[in-house]
């Protein structure tokens, strides 16, 4: 019977846990009553450095006493995490009040009340804080109230303020604005500054991180409805479903000025992102758009790359952490040849494989010729794919940043990036091929490509086969610049590589372990700060 390997965690489940930690981190709880609450961008920080240390932690345990799948190991990593987030907890946010000199930033058009400690905002401070606004001649035209959570009674003290101002407004930031606050209360806020707002004409809109769901889309419809102007829309970490994701199909009539929509780490699906496509169809202005992990497969994956063939103004593209497949890859590479201004493309973890890869590589080496980021990580490629990889990045002059870690590209497919990008790639400053059982002459051939590029900053090779000979030789050619050489801690000299029978067999095995993902996601969901005795 084969056995499920639980060690070490993919990429993606690392930046999975350190969102769900980041989440612990900014949610209102006894601790947070007790030691004050931490800002999204401080917690983020704080989450990315508990991962770091706990998988330190954990993959030391896993070297020293192996025990086959990796599940002790898991469980040191959630405990070392959980023993860490309690301990920042407690530190409480490192930004006191008293070190901002002031909560309220307004300069020239802007008023932004996000700084400083996240904390609850009652009526009186809310009439204190909102009070610049209510003086005759004020200028502003984009306000943000990120990072303050309002309940009926400060929303009652803002909405008239608000609406008072609306015909000025530009832009608009609610993002994480009714933060801890029972759901019917936070639905009554949002109705309220919805109305407060409504027939303003904004080109910005940012709604993120409020667990809307398609309740909260709805109560903001009188908002999203009055829109005619709107040119960026941002709906990120907002429980985003097939009924949410209709309902902004829906309350957003009018999307021709549209540029940027961003629809990141919801709970889209299929059936979500054929709502969405709608939108997309509409959207001819579309430059940015962002559907990244939003648990979309194979068929919502095709009706996104349909309804992509309408924005031939596209620049940056970030479709990472869905399960399209191969099929859905194959359409997407249909449309590409239309986006002949794109710049960034991030499609990451989508199960593309060797045949998906190729696709989109062979359309991308004859249209997006300014290039700049190609990020296509967490594949299955193999050196198969690489050489069409190579094809595509040997065209791209002017690329400044390529990921193609967690694939299977070993030494072969390695030599071929690495040529591919040893002429004519000036700007090119980050390269990460980590994770990709690369060996010794793999390695060698990519540094002495990059280590000569002027502006270069980070070649990251870790997590792979090296040799320590080969790590010898790459810290040489790095020695007048060690900065630029990511760690290689990860790495491991003694590694197997396989021929291609054992990798046949390797995939065999993989299929039938379809749910190693889900038994690591499930010891790792649950997480939670725990007071040790």
């Amino acid at each position: 019977m084969l056995s499920v390997k639980l060690w070490p965690p993919s990429h993606s489940t690392r930046l999975m846990l350190v969102e769900r930690m980041t989440k612990n981190l900014t949610t209102p709880s006894i601790f947070s009553r007790k030691y004050g609450l931490l800002s999204t961008k401080e917690a983020e920080k704080d989450a990315t450095k508990i991962e770091e240390l706990a998988f330190a932690v954990a993959d030391q345990h896993y070297k020293k006493e192996p025990d086959g799948d990796g599940s002790s190991a898991v469980q040191v990593y959630a405990k070392e995490s959980s023993r860490l987030m309690l301990e920042v907890i407690k530190r409480g946010p490192t930004v006191k009040d008293e070190e901002v000199a002031d909560k309220i930033s307004i300069h020239e058009n802007v008023f932004d009340i996000s700084g400083g400690r996240r904390a609850f905002i009652d009526a009186e401070e809310a009439e204190d804080i909102l009070k610049p606004l209510r003086e005759p001649g004020n200028s502003c035209t984009k306000i943000c109230f990120s990072n303050r959570s309002f309940g009926m009674d400060a929303a009652n003290v803002a909405a008239p303020i608000l609406s008072s101002i609306k015909q000025q407004l530009t832009e608009v930031d609610l993002s994480d604005f009714v933060a801890g606050r029972p759901e019917s209360e936070a639905l009554e806020v949002m109705d309220l500054f919805s109305s407060a707002l409504e027939g303003c004409q904004l080109r910005y809109l940012n709604l993120s991180n409020n667990a809307l769901g398609e309740k909260g889309i709805r109560a903001f419809g009188a908002l999203l409805k009055s829109q005619n102007n709107l040119e960026e829309l941002y709906l990120i970490n907002d429980g985003i479903s097939e009924e949410a994701a209709r309902a902004v199909s829906e309350l957003v009539p009018s999307t021709e000025k549209l540029k940027v929509l961003q629809f990141h780490n919801n709970m889209t699906g299929d059936e979500g992102a054929y709502a969405i496509s709608e939108i997309v169809k509409r959207s001819h202005a579309l430059e940015d758009f962002r559907c990244s992990s939003t648990r979309v497969g194979v068929d919502g994956g095709v009706a996104l790359a349909e309804a992509l063939k309408t924005c031939t103004h596209l620049r940056k593209l970030d479709l990472r952490d869905n399960m399209f497949g191969v099929e859905a890859g194959v359409a997407l590479s249909k449309s590409l040849s239309l986006f002949a201004g794109l710049t960034e493309i991030y499609v990451s973890y989508l199960n593309l494989e060797d045949d998906g890869a190729e696709a989109l590589a062979n359309v991308l080496k004859e249209s997006a010729p300014s290039l700049e980021v190609l990020e296509m990580a967490g594949n299955d490629i193999t050196a198969k794919g690489a050489v069409s990889l190579a094809a595509c990045i040997a065209s791209k002059p002017l690329l400044t940043k390529l990921n193609l870690a967690e694939n299977e590209l070993k030494d072969e497919g390695a030599i071929l990036i690495g040529k591919a990008l040893a002429e004519g790639h000036g700007q090119l400053n980050e390269v990460d091929m980590s994770a990709n059982s690369v060996r010794r002459a793999g390695a060698r051939l990519l540094a002495q490509v990059v280590v000569k590029i002027p502006g270069f900053e980070l070649l990251n090779i870790n997590g792979n086969f090296i040799s320590d000979e080969g790590i010898d030789e790459v810290k040489e050619l790095f020695k007048s610049s060690p900065e630029k050489l990511g760690p290689l801690d990860e790495n491991d000299p003694e590694g197997e590589d396989y021929d291609d029978e054992d990798q046949d067999q390797d995939q065999d095995e993989d299929e039938e372990n379809a749910e190693d993902g889900n038994e690591l996601d499930s010891k790792l969901k649950d997480l939670k700060i725990e007071e040790g005795e």
